[in-house]
């Protein structure tokens, strides 16, 4: 599996969930104070760290036994239809478009109403926590799917963070202009071709085309992905 594809879902991946902590962050900072913004996001962030350090080497030694793809797999095809499936009833009209900044507007209005300062500590861990916990979840699936991987996909997810938060202190308001939908199908389609192939190939499967079947799969995906638009679409008119 090259590098440079676990590297990128990664990055897509991470970008989309850091762009979400981020906007939580900030309407902490911008209601409570930075303070309780930093406290609940250094909370977060160990507890992550604290994951990592725990999982990784459990699903690396996991990952010694026969067919570990077939585990892995499924869970990544689950995850690949969640990300597409929002994609693409947002693309169809059928869910609203995300919107950072009616999120940003909606989080700073329930924090003024609720002036604790322990509040503000507790929105901003969870949303740390949660949005980091499906990067951190992808980072270790994939560490342990793959022999010598875990530098790579650690490196997509870093990569992606220190763009996010370098955004998001130089314009310090929520990164609303990401393209953060298009970037859910392309997770999406990644993750359900990467989970595809993984499973085949633990079940003892000979791709045809080698490695060269996964960008058949990605093809595939992301083609059902558009029809399905289009389907939504002419259902929702209907």
């Amino acid at each position: 599996m090259h590098p440079w594809l676990l590297a990128g879902t990664t990055f897509f991946a991470s970008a989309v969930e850091f762009v979400e902590a981020a906007t939580i962050v900030l309407a902490v900072a911008y209601t409570q104070g930075v303070r309780a913004a930093l406290i609940g996001t250094f909370g977060a962030t160990v507890a992550l760290v604290a994951f990592v350090a725990l999982g990784t080497p459990l699903l690396l030694n996991t990952a010694a036994l026969a067919h570990i793809e077939v585990i892995v797999g499924p869970f990544l095809v689950l995850f690949g239809i969640a990300w597409l499936r929002k994609a693409i009833w947002r693309y169809a009209g059928r869910k609203a478009q995300h919107d950072e900044a009616a999120i940003f507007a909606r989080e700073v209005a329930e924090l003024r109403a609720d002036r604790g300062h322990h509040r503000g500590i507790a929105v901003a861990f969870q949303g740390v926590f949660v949005e980091g916990l499906e990067v951190a979840v992808i980072v270790v699936t994939f560490a342990a799917s793959t022999p010598h991987a875990l530098a790579w996909t650690a490196g997509g997810a870093l990569v992606a963070l220190a763009a996010v938060v370098a955004a998001a202190l130089a314009f310090r308001a929520p990164l609303a202009r990401v393209p953060e939908n298009a970037l859910k199908s392309i997770v999406g389609v990644m993750l359900l071709s990467l989970g595809t192939y993984w499973t085949g190939e633990g079940a003892g499967l000979a791709w045809p085309l080698g490695d060269t079947t996964l960008f058949a799969f990605i093809a595939g995906f992301a083609l059902i992905g558009a029809l399905l638009v289009g389907v939504h679409r002419r259902a929702a008119r209907a």
